[in-house]
This record gives C-alpha cells, sequence and structure tokens, in this order.
C-alpha cells in the first residue's frame, strides 16, 4: 500500500462510529446525485470522512482550509477513490488556495462543509450564482462561527449553515481533548523540550483554552492563562490557573499558545518583554493572532528550520511553531486531533446531513 493509503487505513481502524455509519449509508445512499463541496485539514481522518459521504452515494469535492495542513500523499490517496476530487497541496502559494476553492465551486455543490468558512465567503463574493442551488451547510471551528454570526447580523447570509462548532460533543470532546492534546505533541514534537516546569501561557479559557491549560497542568507545566471575559477568567481562576494579562504574562512565559479564535493576541508590544528563547503558537484556525508580520519587517537575524521560524529582537530570540498557523497541524509532523476525537465529528456531520438536510420534505 501507499503512504496515504496506508495512513487512512490506519485512521479508519479507530473510527468506529464512522464505519457504522458507513454501513449504513451503502444502504440507504442518502446522498445519491448530490454533490459536497469541503474545504478541510486534508489528513488521514478526513479522508474516512470523505470515504463515508462517497460510499453514501455522493460525488464529493474537496481542498484544503490552511495552506500547510495537507498531507499530499493523503491527498493522492483521495484521488484514486471513486466520486472523490482533491484538489489540496501543502505549502501551496495564496493564489493556489483560492483556484483550488473555486476548483471545488466548479462543481456547483449543492452542501458545504466549511473549517472557516473560506467556502461560504468565496460564495457570497466571487460566486454568487451558486446561491440559487446551494441547499445548505456548515461550519465546524469557532472562527468560522465568528465570521457567520457577523454576516447573519448584517443580513448577508443568504442560506442556512448548521454552527457544528456549537453542538456539546464538540466542545466537550473535540475542542477539549482534541485541541489540547495535539497541540501539546505538537509543540513537543517540533522543539523537543521539556513542559513540565515550564510557564505556558495559554490565552484564551473557552474549551480549547481550558483543554490546553489541564493537559499543559498535566504534563508537570507551571499554567498562566489570559482572558478578557471576566467569568471564565474567574474560572480559570477557581481551576487553580494563574490569571493575568497578556502584558503581565509576556515576561514570564516560556511556551505562549493562542486559543482565541480572535486577532492581535501576542502583538509587537509583548515580543520585546519575552524571555530569550520563547517559544510562540497558535492553536487558532487562522494565523492572526500572533503579528507574525511584523515580526518578519522589524526583527533582526531570521533563522528557519523545520516548523520553527526564529527571530531576533533586542538581543533575544523568539521562536514562533508553523509560521502562526494550526500549531497541531500546520508543522512538520503534525498530525491533528487524535483518531478517536475526529470519529466523532465526522460522526456529528453526517447525522446532521442525513437527519436535517435529507429527511423527508426538508427545505
Amino acid at each position: 500500500m501507499k503512504s496515504g493509503d496506508l495512513k487512512i487505513s490506519w485512521a479508519r481502524q479507530y473510527m468506529p462510529v464512522l464505519s457504522s455509519i458507513r454501513e449504513r449509508f451503502e444502504r440507504e445512499q442518502p446522498f445519491a446525485g448530490m454533490t459536497i463541496g469541503m474545504a478541510l485539514h486534508v489528513e488521514a481522518k478526513t479522508a474516512v470522512l470523505v470515504e463515508t459521504l462517497a460510499a453514501g452515494g455522493a460525488e464529493v469535492h474537496i481542498t484544503g482550509c490552511n495552506p500547510l495542513s495537507t498531507q499530499d500523499d493523503v491527498a493522492a490517496a483521495l484521488n484514486e477513490r471513486p466520486r472523490i476530487h482533491c484538489y489540496a497541496k501543502r505549502a501551496c502559494s495564496v493564489e493556489e488556495y483560492y483556484a483550488s476553492i473555486d476548483k471545488v465551486l466548479d462543481a456547483r455543490p449543492a452542501v458545504t462543509i466549511d473549517d472557516g468558512m473560506d467556502l461560504i465567503h468565496r460564495i457570497h463574493t466571487e460566486r454568487r450564482e451558486l446561491l440559487k442551488t446551494i441547499i445548505g451547510g456548515c461550519e465546524e471551528t469557532t472562527t468560522g462561527i465568528h465570521r457567520l454570526r457577523a454576516m447573519a447580523q448584517e443580513g448577508k447570509l443568504a442560506f442556512p449553515v448548521i454552527a457544528v462548532n456549537d453542538t456539546p460533543m464538540k466542545r466537550y470532546f473535540d475542542n477539549v481533548h482534541g485541541t489540547g492534546e495535539s497541540s501539546l505533541t505538537a509543540i513537543m514534537t517540533t522543539t523537543n523540550v521539556l513542559i513540565g516546569g515550564k510557564h505556558v501561557v495559554v490565552a484564551g479559557y473557552g474549551y480549547c483554552g481550558r483543554g490546553l491549560a489541564t493537559k499543559a497542568r498535566g504534563l508537570g507545566a507551571r499554567v498562566i492563562v489570559t482572558e478578557i471575559d471576566p467569568r471564565r477568567a474567574l474560572q480559570a481562576h477557581m481551576d487553580g490557573f494563574d490569571v493575568m494579562t497578556m502584558d503581565e504574562a509576556a515576561s514570564r512565559g516560556d511556551i505562549f499558545v493562542t486559543t482565541t479564535g480572535n486577532t492581535s493576541i501576542i502583538t509587537r508590544q509583548h515580543f520585546p518583554k519575552m524571555k530569550d528563547g520563547a517559544i510562540l503558537s497558535n492553536a487558532g484556525h487562522f494565523n492572526v493572532e500572533l503579528e507574525v508580520d511584523w515580526l518578519e519587517e522589524n526583527a533582526g537575524a531570521i533563522e528557519r528550520r523545520d516548523g520553527i521560524d526564529s527571530y531576533t529582537i533586542g538581543g533575544k530570540t523568539l521562536h514562533v511553531l508553523a509560521e502562526g498557523r494550526l500549531v497541531n497541524l500546520a508543522v512538520p509532523k503534525g498530525m491533528g486531533h487524535p483518531i478517536e476525537v475526529m470519529d466523532l465529528r465526522g460522526f456529528r456531520k453526517t447525522a446532521l446531513f442525513s437527519k436535517v438536510l435529507y429527511s423527508p420534505g426538508s427545505t
């Protein structure tokens, strides 16, 4: 077997929920004649989901939702499956990224599956002719939900979208255990540094931040939480974490992880305060939580190695992982969420589609 097939086969073994759903889909064919367009992280667990939808009769067109999260061997393996068309490529340019989005939309999908809302945004801004035939879609990450809610409040969202990110199963398992465990794994395998004894600064105490803070403490870290919501900040305090502003935490942290889904969390005002050797990473969807552009323009010597960019400021060196992108997938050895967590995520999407979008009499 080729490497992509081996990865998919390994993941499938630990995804019993999707395997059970696939058996039902093969019998019932709920998506027969339907085209589904997807923009997701193209790796082995996603591939099992794509296979499941295709087994239910769908014609699936998929591309990546992050320029650095695609595993090329998995993308190649998907292209060898019937009714599956994959356009994703790792380390693609911005132009190539959106060209692949357009290839998915050229297939005129009836349903979209988004991680970050790039498909939906493209439809509403550049491909509005598709609004006549779109039944609906889903969005599975916090950043995408923020964007969708802003569109909805402005009256600009033209078709229904299921907020998969808001389901309890997503928050309690995917965000807490998936993001928490996989982000720390990616940091450790990329840097080979010890977590125990270090000050780990977690920005944001939503579900992702809670999971990451708890798991870092389990590895022996001295965890600091920064949070602007007073109730969440109080919750972090009551959970036993040190709580302070990023201005205060900047000089104390050894490892920083942002988990907010918002912009400009660690910025130019924080970099000069940091320790020599501080490690900065982002566990939010888009590369907007760390002000990497400022470092690129204003830092001294820049050294690059696999998954790490090092910047010199005032005689101190700061290390940014994965260009400030989603650390658990964008580092060279990033594997994303644990398989079992993604099995539950795949269940949520397929269940929502089969029961809501394609139930008799649905619109």
